[in-house]
């Protein structure tokens, strides 16, 4: 008892120190506003704020990275290795804006994480996908290094990397639950029930028409390998669901063999697909093909296509207006769109990592916030300031 009386005095001396320390930036991320945008004409700029690194991550990347809902400043990294030849352990790190120098929650792992989500009314609870194919939820009001709840090979966990893990609604009996998606096919709804992760299949991805020839004849159909999803915002039962052949599925909760429609959206991995916040029917998709798609769930052909010229890693729409998004691509550049304002060009295109050998892997906006996250494969996270110009309200 008396060492967390010693840790608690310990973490207010800590934030005060980082408070004279990062004084500047965070003067910098409260008030500071880019003059110069008003001769800029539509563009914007970012500006770097501060840069999270951990000394147990430089070897790892940056493979997911989650907002706090209720707690506007901390997030959650997770760090793997997306190459196939080096895997190794993972490690989960919870940040907050307050203190940058060193994570508020440390977890270290056998497999990479790839993914992770925080549950939105539970924000206590994170649930997290592995390389080897496993889930696990941690809950960080216990101090324990390991996961409360783990998937194993009994409890039907996946056989592939699980790539997207998303927390729905909790059940009629007042269950938590989420979602998983993975390289197997499977999406896979894991329920909390009695200190038991259950799972039950939602959907198997079958790559239609491709049937393989197996032994003495036989026609063996191929699996589809789910590589992203997202739950529309509004309609309980509609998700869609990226995968690694370039289609998007619409998908429903209800019907576990047939697909509402499919999009042939990509000529290669779809790496990441999410609705708009604000325009029900919009959704948005990138891919290792150079671009990134923007779609109306209701007709079959893209409505904007951006060529960003290498592999997009990443996209996501802003919190604050139905037009703006941004996308990471591997050349370390992130760019910031707002279709408001120019249909075709970025509002921003700017250089976040610097060093050859270095590619930024995910970006995320501040729920609140006019900042965005910027994790790469060195496991660094940079945050960066939004100009003016970059975060115009829609009139």
């Amino acid at each position: 008892d008396s060492l967390s009386k010693v840790a608690k005095a310990a973490k207010i001396a800590e934030r005060m120190v980082n408070l004279n320390t990062f004084d500047d930036i965070a003067q910098d991320f409260k008030y500071f506003e880019d003059a110069s945008d008003e001769f800029r004409g539509q563009e914007g700029t970012l500006l770097p704020l501060w840069k999270f690194q951990y000394e147990k991550t430089k070897k790892l990347a940056v493979t997911a990275i989650s907002w706090n809902p209720k707690y506007k400043d901390l997030f959650a990294v997770g760090y793997g290795s997306y190459d196939f030849m080096k895997q190794g352990h993972g490690m989960l790190l919870v940040y907050t804006l307050k203190n940058p120098s060193f994570p508020e929650y440390s977890f270290s792992s056998e497999s990479g994480i790839m993914c992770l989500d925080f549950h939105s009314d539970h924000p206590h609870l994170l649930a997290v996908g592995f390389y080897d194919g496993n889930v696990a939820i941690y809950n960080l009001k216990k101090a324990s290094s390991q996961p409360s709840y783990k998937s194993n090979a009994k409890s039907g966990k996946h056989t592939e990397p699980v790539w997207q893990v998303k927390w729905q609604k909790d059940d009629m009996d007042n269950n938590s639950n989420f979602f998983s998606v993975s390289s197997d096919g499977r999406i896979v709804s894991w329920t909390l029930v009695k200190n038991e992760l259950v799972h039950m299949d939602v959907i198997k991805l079958s790559a239609d028409g491709t049937t393989m020839q197996g032994p003495e004849g036989l026609q063996l159909q191929m699996l589809g390998s789910g590589t992203s999803f997202d739950f529309h915002k509004k309609i309980d039962y509609l998700f869609l669901v990226g995968t690694e052949e370039g289609k998007i599925y619409k998908c429903s909760k209800s019907y576990s063999s047939q697909f509402l429609d499919v999009f042939e959206a990509h000529h290669m991995a779809v790496d990441s697909v999410s609705w708009n916040p604000f325009h029900l029917k919009v959704f948005i998709s990138c891919s290792s093909d150079w671009t990134v798609k923007i779609w109306d769930h209701t007709i079959k052909t893209p409505m904007f296509v951006y060529d960003l010229s290498t592999a997009v890693g990443d996209v996501a729409w802003s919190p604050y207006s139905s037009t703006v998004f941004a996308a990471v691509t591997i050349d370390g550049q992130a760019h910031v769109f707002d279709l408001n304002i120019n249909k075709l060009e970025p509002l921003c295109t700017q250089l976040v990592v610097t060093r050859k050998k270095n590619k930024t892997t995910h970006i995320q906006f501040n729920p609140v916030y006019p900042i965005i996250l910027v994790g790469d494969e060195r496991g660094l996270i940079t945050c960066l300031k939004l100009s003016p110009n970059l975060r115009k309200k829609p009139k």
